[in-house]
């Protein structure tokens, strides 16, 4: 890949390459599998490239379960993917052939020709269903000029954005959460939805509409009734069979009926054209189209993980929330390779980040810069989704151009398919400005210190279950290792790794009582403790877990400024640290630990509250305001706080904030938490904190409040997963796992007491003995013992 993205930061291996070199690597990549299969190779233009011969031979290894991907949008590329996958027997295997994906139906041939129709004046009516090509279609600039040419031009947006403005008719589609509807996302899988509120605005859904100007009077909820009867149902006793499916499919969400290979959507033609592989004319596209060594800066358009295509950009919690790769919130921003910042002499710090005029063809363009470790040398990449006009307050950057940035859509180009990538007629160029960035992490590194990144490699895990665990070596050679449920005391080696330890008889140095399987004291849980286990495996830094406890636990928005002025509020971070210059050197050189390789390996690591048994924040609150509860969790009294902030200072782990301002009710912040309709959003089981209070993750206390209480009013204790945090329930990898350590049968009490045991469970910052709720469990790479 040419940037470095949340797939390429997951890989065990990971080559940056010019855009201009995409079409020869999977051409060679397809030749290497086609020798193995003994198909005939293309001729396309030899390029050398690491990796790509060991991840053929362990593609053909595994060759059942493999699979192959590209984030390509050219045709001919995809084409020469689906040969590799179906040479490598993934049909039927890793990919289900029944069940193909109806949700993505647009076609790129088909919208060119509709826009050069509406240039040539052919074109009488046009309806934008919920569509803003002006905005998001590199020829919307050309649609925008020739519109006046339609004589009648319909859209169902819910705004006048840069389509809607320029339509004699602005109907609003409803939500989707105030319609009914049904979908297949994919064959033979079908949905209903239902309206779960009233509509909010004077809006009618589109298929309603649809029906009216149809001249038909029937509502759509009759309507989809009717549809479903009258295909599903031809039993006598139709209705009874229908109201039962009804019911049961709009309360499980889905329906699945029992299809065969016969069934045919009716998406079904329309997404799955008939392709004959020429493959002389795709080596011909590809040897034209692509480079082995092509000269010159070459420019990346690509979606960010949180933005998007622009679509929702003017929800602030799009922008206050960190991109999980560069960090930076607020506005748009032009990156770099590390070694071209260093020829142009580039620089991010804490107050200053250059600005540069990129220029694409005729079109200009002024960004700040960000140094991007990972990236391809020779290229500039800027996201899609910003540089909207009219989209609301947020969206076109309320405050000195907060959001705003620059619209990429307008400098991509269109051939047979939309190409997000240009491989000449760029340059970049120091504007002589510079302009403070808002990003929520301002080292890369972790600084080799090993107690908070514990990481190893699978062949070294194999052998031993211990390794990559780091011991920290405390003075009197005795440190902390304890289990969920008690604490034991390890003499461990001088340079902190190694083989578990025996234990020692000799009392643990320390001022807490601590917390044994014999004996009351403090941390003597007696009904629930709750804990956490997060995996560094799987935890992807997707972001889903910020967003999620944002929403949940009403997190305010503060603006570009306040997070350039280290005021963000979020409740849990996801810390992004890279390899650097100094990592397995045996003396440490500091100066090396916090410089980033070129291409650097990437961990990911959720960090919230650590609700620690010995919190070295209870220990300095003047009022009180934070205590620790009998159920283990360190817990904030708002009413209490004043706002000293000591607790904050003694945090180790930095995950305490502060409203240094009223930021709902006050039009300073005019993010929508100041206003009624922005108000609905927030969570009414959970306070809105004032100016000068302290907050932090609570692990939803909430949530484990109303669990208990559903528990107690059945006579019973909480069952495992019926009391999950909003960061664990949104984790799409399940790298959180949440539950009461006290229960034998939770999920979170099974995996640590194991983990744990064979030493792959640890505490973040070990040595100071502040004994968390919140454990970690150590990233293991598959990588080859050389490539460390």
């Amino acid at each position: 890949e040419s940037i470095m993205s949340l797939t390429g930061a997951n890989a065990d291996y990971r080559t940056p390459i010019k855009p201009s070199q995409e079409g020869l690597v999977i051409g060679k990549l397809y030749n290497l599998i086609a020798a193995k299969a003994g198909r005939t190779a293309l001729s396309t233009t030899d390029i050398k490239i690491p990796y790509l011969d060991k991840c053929a031979e362990n593609l053909w290894a595994n060759k059942d379960k493999a699979l192959v991907i590209s984030g390509s949008n050219d045709l001919e590329l995809q084409v020469l993917v689906n040969e590799i996958n179906e040479m490598l027997g993934s049909y039927g295997n890793t990919i289900d052939m029944n069940t193909p994906s109806y949700q993505k139906q647009g076609d790129d041939a088909k919208m060119s020709t509709f826009i050069k129709e509406v240039e040539s004046g052919s074109v009488k009516a046009v309806i934008f269903y919920n569509a803003n090509p002006v905005y998001d279609h590199p020829q919307g600039v050309s649609l925008a000029k020739n519109l006046s040419k339609v004589e009648l031009k319909v859209s169902t947006a819910d705004r006048l954005h840069e389509t809607a403005s320029l339509c004699n008719y602005n109907c609003p589609d409803s939500h989707f959460l105030e319609s009914w509807n049904d979908a297949e996302p994919k064959r033979g899988y079908f949905s209903l939805g239902q309206p779960t509120i009233m509509t909010i605005f004077n809006t009618r859904q589109v298929q309603q509409s649809l029906l009216t100007w149809a001249g038909n009077t029937t509502d759509y909820l009759t309507f989809i009734r009717n549809f479903w009867k009258d295909n599903l149902f031809t039993l006598q006793n139709k209705e009874t069979e229908f109201e039962l499916f009804w019911k049961r499919s709009l309360h499980n969400g889905v329906f699945e009926p029992a299809v065969g290979e016969t069934y045919a959507s009716i998406n079904q033609a329309a997404v799955e054209p008939v392709i004959s592989v020429d493959f002389n004319a795709i080596t011909t596209e590809i040897n034209n189209e692509y480079k082995a060594n092509n000269t010159g800066t070459e420019l990346v358009i690509y979606p960010k993980v949180v933005t998007g295509t622009g679509t929702q950009a003017n929800n602030p919690y799009v922008h206050d929330t960190p991109d999980p790769i560069s960090k930076m919130c607020w506005g748009n921003y032009a990156s770099v390779s590390l070694s071209m910042a260093n020829k142009m002499g580039f620089v991010n710090n804490e107050n200053k980040a250059n600005t540069v005029v990129v220029k694409v063809g005729n079109t200009e363009m002024k960004l700040p810069v960000v140094i991007q470790p990972g990236q391809a040398p020779d290229t500039v990449a800027i996201a899609l989704g910003y540089g909207r006009v009219n989209n609301g307050k947020v969206a076109v950057g309320k405050v000195a151009n907060e959001a705003a940035g620059a619209n990429m859509y307008a400098v991509a180009t269109v051939k047979d398919t939309v190409r997000y990538a240009q491989f000449g007629g760029v340059t970049i160029a120091d504007s002589g400005d510079w302009e403070r960035l808002a990003s929520t992490q301002s080292h890369s590194t972790f600084m080799g210190r090993e107690t908070i990144i514990q990481e190893s490699i699978l062949s070294a895990y194999q052998k031993n279950e211990q390794a990559g665990r780091f011991f920290p070596h405390i003075s009197g050679n005795i440190s902390g290792k304890r289990n969920p449920t008690d604490v034991s005391i390890w003499d461990v080696s001088s340079d902190g790794y190694g083989k578990k330890p025996e234990p020692k008889s000799e009392a643990e140095k320390t001022l807490w009582t601590q917390r044994h399987k014999t004996g009351a004291d403090i941390h003597k849980y007696p009904n629930h403790h709750w804990g956490m286990s997060i995996d560094l495996n799987s935890c992807i830094g997707c972001g889903a877990c910020v967003t999620a406890c944002h929403i949940e636990n009403n997190v305010a928005v503060v603006g570009k400024k306040e997070i350039i002025n280290r005021r963000e509020m979020h409740w849990i971070r996801i810390d992004r640290y890279y390899t650097s210059e100094g990592d397995g050197l045996e003396e440490r050189d500091f100066d090396k630990l916090a410089q980033v390789v070129e291409n650097p390996r990437v961990v990911f690591q959720p960090m919230m509250c650590q609700h620690c048994n010995n919190a070295p924040c209870e220990t300095v609150c003047p009022v009180v305001a934070t205590t620790h509860s009998s159920e283990g969790l360190n817990q904030m009294t708002y009413n209490r706080c004043i706002g000293t902030k000591y607790c904050a200072n003694n945090c180790p782990y930095k995950v305490r904030r502060f409203n240094w301002f009223k930021y709902n009710n006050n039009n300073e912040f005019d993010y929508n938490q100041n206003n009624d309709l922005g108000k609905m959003v927030l969570n009414p089981d959970v306070t809105v904190r004032s100016r000068g209070v302290m907050e932090k993750c609570s692990l939803c206390v909430q949530r484990i409040q109303a669990g208990k209480l559903k528990a107690k009013s059945e006579s019973r204790r909480p069952k495992d997963g019926e009391v999950i945090t909003a960061c664990a329930s949104a984790c799409p990898t399940e790298a959180i796992v949440f539950g009461d350590l006290n229960d034998a049968g939770t999920k979170v009490s099974q995996l640590l007491d194991y983990e744990v045991e064979k030493g792959r469970a640890y505490n973040v910052l070990q040595e100071i003995n502040t004994s968390p709720n919140v454990w970690y469990l150590t990233k293991i790479r598959n990588i080859d013992e050389k490539s460390v």
